[in-house]
Formats: structure tokens, sequence, C-alpha cells
């Protein structure tokens, strides 16, 4: 190990995933310093190369959803990025940051208050993983989550007014990344190489 804590620049999507790579990263015994990003993906896919060279002076991660756009990581990894340099950790949630929120079934179920049984145990075959956390929310017994995580009718938006901040409430207090990684390969090969790239720091 490292003799001080490693700090990692990032760049992201936007800010659930902010939220999410920072527990990540403190999971690993390792600070997230500066985010970059933060305005979607297209955005972040323009300032990729400049990430990635960034990256040969000190540690940085770049997390990306999958979406549709690829059949699998690897391929949209290859599209994205052909040569990572020796300190980039480049990860691509499958599909979306929100199957790794999705595979700590128990304490999701406790946030959302619904039963455990209704959150599916593989979250990386999900099409659309914000879909089904929404359409988990519809369950909620608590009518205030309800009302702010799912959309109102005739908005025509995918989502509630406040999912965004309810989902960092959750990814803040309850979400538990070790035991998510347990469900979700993405997941636990981005864990991995964190943990790879302190070490090379020792």
């Amino acid at each position: 190990m490292a003799p001080f804590p490693v700090v990692f620049s990032a760049a992201v999507e936007g800010p659930t995933d902010e939220v999410v790579l920072r527990r990540v990263v403190e999971s690993r015994g390792a600070v997230l310093g500066p985010v970059f990003g933060k305005t979607g993906k297209s955005n972040l896919l323009n300032q990729l190369h400049r990430y990635n060279r960034a990256a040969n002076l000190s540690p940085w991660i770049v997390l990306l959803d999958l979406d549709q756009d690829a059949g699998c990581a690897p391929s949209a990894r290859a599209a994205w990025l052909t040569t990572l340099a020796p300190q980039m950790c480049f990860r691509i949630a499958v599909r979306a940051v929100e199957s790794w929120l999705l595979a700590d079934r128990e304490s999701l179920a406790a946030f959302l208050s619904i039963s455990g049984s209704l959150i599916p145990a593989t979250p990386e075959s999900l099409s659309n993983p914000k879909e089904t956390l929404v359409n988990l929310a519809r369950r909620s017994r608590r009518r205030t989550l309800r009302e702010e995580m799912t959309p109102r009718p005739g908005s025509g938006r995918p989502i509630g007014p406040a999912y965004t901040s309810r989902l960092i409430e959750f990814a803040q207090t309850q979400w538990r990344p070790d035991v998510a990684s347990h469900h979700s390969d993405s997941l636990r090969r981005f864990c991995s190489r964190i943990t790879e790239l302190i070490g090379n720091q020792a």
C-alpha cells in the first residue's frame, strides 16, 4: 500500500455517478480528488483522450454508462479508447450506474420500502436499469418517495422530479459497494482495478 492515501482525479457523466464513484474509491481506502465532466456522455467522450493523457502522470478514473451504445462493455471500450495510459481506470457500468445500486438488493429494498424479492437478482441483465428503478419506486409504501421518483402524469419525462437527489441520498447513506460487487461483474472489475492502481503507487 502507498504510505499516504492515493488521490484519483476523475470524470463522470453526472452527479449521481460522482457520488457512486466517491463511495467506491473511499471503500478501497483512496481519496477522490477533482471530478470533471458532469455534463453528459457526449461531452465526456469528447474529452476522453485528454483525460487519458493526464493518466500518464497521475491516477485517473473515467466512468461511463454502457446504455445501448454497444452489446458489451469491452466492445464499447475498444471503440471509445483503444489504448489506456498506465494510471487510467476506464470503466463502463453495464448498462448504467443504476445497476450497481440495484446490486445491493437488501439496502435498496429498505430505502425504497419494498420487498427485496421485487429487485432483480441480476441487474446487469437489465436493458434499462433506470426504468427498473423508477418502476420499483412506484411500488414503494412511502407516498413521498413515489411522488418524487416517478414521473408525473402527462409530464413526458422518464423520471420523477427528485429521482436524482433520491439516488444520491441512497448512494451516500445506505449503498454498500462491497456487497453490490458480488452481484455486478462490472462493479467488481472496477473495484479490482482501483485496488490494483493503489498498489502500484506503493
